[in-house]
């Protein structure tokens, strides 16, 4: 058996496999003499068959079968052992004169190379890398939700500014009959709040839908009705309402500090508003992480020049799935697919150039650390090692599960490596203020 390739050009190749009878021969006698001895053939004892008859049944389908087993075997340790690159599959030649009838086989296959090409770290322009800061708003806010999840609600007899109003808006024509929960200041209008100012429970007020709420979602939602219905609604509603309370926000004591951080030794406010900081920026310093990976990701993209085997690339997609693909369908998801597939080869050359692995050990170390944290969660902070070593063992058995929890630590490995190499451009930013640069 000789096997061979010639480039066409830098990126497409073709593999030539020349098979002689002396490769596969052996194999197949030794089949054919294993069917000999079990073959169940009418008018013939179980092991009588005459070998003649055997292969004339079965003889061209056990060549058949042996050669493309040789062949993929010559073909995928070939391209192994020669360190081929490719894209995609080997896809076979079109051969019209092929014949099983003969004794030796040539068979080709075209090849897609994957392309050589050079990565630029270092963009004139840095690439900005968000240091997102949690401002005195964010920490008041995060203070009040946690006040008030602490709290508690007064029952009240009079609606007053700031008060929380059970309530059912109800309008029969239009179908609506919806229990919800507001406060007067929820209300666009000000002539609409003051309805409501006053009020006592068991009381009815009227309005109207046009321009209620500030938002037609906030509508939807108290009305309960579609967002379609509620754009174009115009009509009276009835609030009915039930209960009315005051929210009492928990104080700002030691008490309150222990219950939401025990044994952290806070003492004052001062020392709660740097613990809720602190928290909050290690969390929104995850958000900056994706952006970065995001950013250098687009970036790469856009500054890494380089040809792929387009006609190859198409015409594989055309061929390998279920359904064979019109040439223009291949086209479209080749176009589909180009900018992941460009962005995998770059991913590809920066962890093989800078030889970014990810181990076993860190695998189970990951899974470990999660699965101990899950279970911290609900009281369990110190499980037995043999109870997490089997549960880690169940965990990464899912093939799935262990390659999500692989390409999690990569992506981990190349943020530190961008940190490290890229030219970067550190920004201090709000919270607000990256969401409108980002998203908006």
């Amino acid at each position: 058996m000789d096997v061979k390739h010639e480039n066409t050009d830098t990126l497409n190749a073709v593999v030539k496999v020349d098979i002689q009878k002396n490769d596969y021969q052996p194999k197949v006698d030794k089949i054919l003499k294993d069917y000999k001895k079990s073959a169940n053939i009418p008018g013939f004892r179980k092991g009588h068959v005459p070998l003649g008859l055997i292969k004339k049944q079965y003889g061209q389908a056990v060549l058949v079968d042996e050669v493309n087993k040789l062949l993929q075997e010559a073909l995928n340790n070939y391209i192994s052992e020669e360190k081929l690159d490719i894209l995609g599959n080997p896809i076979p030649k079109q051969q019209d004169d092929f014949d099983w009838n003969k004794e030796d086989y040539q068979f080709e296959f075209e090849l897609g190379l994957a392309p050589d090409f050079e990565i630029n770290l270092s963009p004139k322009k840095g690439i900005t890398h968000y240091k997102i800061e949690a401002d005195k708003e964010m920490v008041d806010n995060q203070i009040k939700s946690i006040r008030k999840q602490y709290g508690k609600l007064v029952s009240q007899n009079e609606i007053q500014p700031g008060f929380l109003v059970q309530g059912t808006f109800v309008n029969e024509d239009e179908g609506i009959d919806h229990e919800t929960t507001l406060k007067a200041e929820d209300l666009k209008r000000k002539k609409d709040q003051k309805l409501l100012i006053g009020a006592k429970a068991n009381d009815s007020v009227s309005f109207k839908t046009k321009g209620l709420f500030k938002e037609t979602s906030d509508l939807a939602k108290h009305l309960g009705v579609e967002e379609e219905k509620a754009k174009d609604l115009n009509v009276e509603v009835n609030f009915n309402i039930g209960e009315i309370n005051e929210e009492i926000l928990a104080e700002l004591n030691e008490e309150f500090f222990e219950k939401i951080y025990p044994g952290e030794d806070i003492k004052t406010e001062e020392d709660l508003r740097k613990k809720i900081k602190s928290d909050a920026e290690k969390q929104l310093e995850q958000q900056s992480d994706q952006q970065l990976l995001n950013d250098v990701s687009e970036y790469l993209i856009d500054h890494t020049d380089f040809d792929l085997p387009s006609e190859f690339l198409q015409k594989w997609l055309r061929l390998s799935g279920e359904k064979e693909l019109t040439e223009d369908e291949a086209k479209e998801e080749f176009e589909k697919s180009e900018k992941g597939l460009r962005f995998q080869l770059i991913e590809g050359k920066i962890i093989k150039d800078n030889n970014l692995q990810v181990t076993m050990d860190e695998i189970k170390n990951t899974t470990k650390d999660r699965i101990k944290m899950q279970m911290a969660q609900f009281g369990q902070a110190n499980m037995p090692e043999e109870q997490l070593e089997s549960i880690t063992q169940s965990i990464l058995q899912k093939e799935e599960e262990a390659k999500k929890i692989s390409d999690q630590i990569m992506n981990q490995k190349l943020l530190s490596f961008y940190k490290e190499n890229v030219n970067l451009k550190v920004k201090k930013v709000t919270y607000q203020k990256f969401i409108d640069e980002v998203y908006k």
